[in-house]
C-alpha cells in the first residue's frame, strides 16, 4: 500500500510504516505528513510485505511496530541491522507497551528511537531525517530538545 504525503512537489525520500493495526497505520501517516519532510509513505501490515518493499525500492524511513503477525519488530530491528545495505536505513521502534527486553534489542539494533505509540509526533521525524546523513544507524543517538 502507498500515499503520497504533499504531493506539491517531489518527495524527500519514502518512509515504510511496518504496522499491523489499520487504525495506528493511518495515525502513524498523518504523523509523517505533519514533518517538515515531504514523503512518500509505503504501508507493509506484516515483516513479510516490509522485506518484499524493502527488495523492491530505496527507503529511507523505518516506523516499525514491536508486536506484528509474523514476528516481533525488535528481532526485525537486528535482522536489518546485519545487512550492510539495510543497517544505513534509521529505524523508530513505536510499540503499545515497550519493554525492557525490546529496548535492549533496539540498543543492540542501532535503533534511533524506542517510543510508546501515544508519544511519537513529527519531531522524531524531524530529528532523525536532519541527521541521517551525517551520523550512521550504529552511530550516535540523536536527541530531541
Amino acid at each position: 500500500m502507498q500515499a503520497n504525503m504533499r504531493s506539491r512537489s517531489k518527495p524527500s525520500g519514502t518512509c515504510l510504516i511496518i504496522e499491523d493495526s489499520e487504525f495506528d497505520r493511518e495515525r502513524l501517516t498523518r504523523i509523517i505528513g505533519k514533518s517538515q519532510h515531504d514523503m512518500h509513505v509505503e504501508l507493509a501490515p506484516t515483516l513479510r510485505s516490509a522485506r518484499a518493499a524493502l527488495s523492491r525500492q530505496r527507503i529511507n524511513l523505518i516506523l516499525l511496530d514491536n508486536n506484528l503477525p509474523d514476528g516481533l519488530g525488535a528481532n526485525f530491528a537486528l535482522e536489518l541491522a546485519e545487512d550492510p545495505k539495510l543497517a544505513q536505513i534509521p529505524v523508530i521502534l513505536v510499540s503499545d507497551w515497550p519493554s525492557p527486553f525490546m529496548w535492549e534489542k533496539a540498543q543492540s539494533a542501532g535503533v534511533a528511537y524506542v517510543l510508546s505509540k501515544t508519544e511519537f509526533d513529527s519531531r522524531y521525524v524531524h530529528a532523525v531525517m536532519s541527521l541521517m546523513t551525517t551520523v550512521p544507524r550504529n552511530g550516535a543517538q540523536p536527541t530531541i530538545n
